[in-house]
């Protein structure tokens, strides 16, 4: 249980979606139930500051909560953890229902709309992935996180590599793991060199990587 209350830098603000803003007790959001706040104002938190680098004082204080509220709902920060990112990784299978939906019954046109949502992310958010950033700091092979974070990314991994077996990919996995290191990368380069580095090219690049494994007619249309 880890109860450090400092809040550490304020850096600027398919797999991982932005987290809602919240308008603090007072604001839009007063009428959630406190589990619900705590949890929404933790993660907006998180996402801003890491974390590490964020106790539950500064959470509940944000939350217009008190620490006893929070530890009724949540055993221990790492609790809270692992619920913030079980929370992200619903969102992001929401994403996916979403590319389904739209296009039903299309695979290539699913995973190009995966580009786009790939982009729109790696573009948007210079904070990057939080369940990467998670990854980074909670590095104790026991952290509860961990399981998460893994199940979470082998998940997308293979729910991509059905998406570019479905569209006709030679290679499939290799296919599949070629896009999905591009869009870890162009999260971290978005982070490291800014919106205007490799990661403003990533659906150029991604769309050069899927027609070289799709067969041509597919590709074209």
């Amino acid at each position: 249980m880890q109860r450090n209350n400092t809040v550490k830098g304020n850096s600027g603000a398919m797999t991982t979606i932005t987290p809602p803003r919240l308008g603090g007790p007072s604001g839009p959001n007063a009428e959630l139930r406190p589990r619900d706040r705590i949890l929404g104002t933790a993660r907006d938190l998180f996402h801003k500051h890491g974390y590490r680098g964020v106790g539950v004082d500064a959470i509940a204080e944000a939350a217009g909560t008190n620490k006893m509220t929070l530890y009724r709902h949540f055993g221990s920060k790492d609790d809270l953890i692992v619920e913030c990112l079980h929370g992200l990784a619903q969102e992001a299978d929401a994403i996916w229902v979403g590319f389904e939906e739209k296009y039903l019954g299309d695979p290539a046109a699913q995973l190009h709309a995966w580009v786009r949502a790939g982009a729109d992310c790696a573009i948007a958010d210079a904070r990057g992935c939080d369940m990467v950033n998670a990854a980074v700091e909670l590095t104790e092979p026991g952290h509860p996180a961990r399981r998460v974070i893994e199940d979470f990314k082998t998940a997308q991994r293979d729910r991509l590599v059905r998406l570019c077996r479905g569209a006709g990919a030679t290679q499939a996995e290799l296919l599949a793991d070629t896009l999905w290191l591009l869009l870890e990368g162009a999260r971290v380069s978005r982070q490291s060199v800014g919106a205007e580095g490799p990661s403003a090219r990533f659906i150029r690049m991604a769309e050069a990587i899927i027609a070289a494994f799709l067969p041509r007619e597919t590709a074209a249309s």
